[in-house]
């Protein structure tokens, strides 16, 4: 019979390396702004994520379609 997986112990894995993985980030942030280098690793990407994971979006689909100025077909 195969062993029942433990999914308990995957996930305390898991949350134990992002914690630890935002840590270092976070460590790393702080030498960055004691240094003074913090702006010039600055994304010209729009759509660059942040420290958090988070996409930074200029506009939507929706915004792009209602500035459009040529009539709905």
């Amino acid at each position: 019979m195969a062993k029942k997986p433990n999914y308990s112990f995957e996930k305390r894995q898991k949350d134990l390396a992002k914690k630890k993985k935002k840590e270092e980030k976070l460590k790393k942030k702080q030498e960055r702004k004691a240094a003074g280098v913090e702006g010039q690793e600055e994304s010209d990407d729009p759509d660059a994520e942040d420290d958090e994971g988070h996409v930074e979006d200029e506009g939507s689909v929706e915004d792009a379609e209602a500035s459009d100025d040529s009539p709905i077909t």
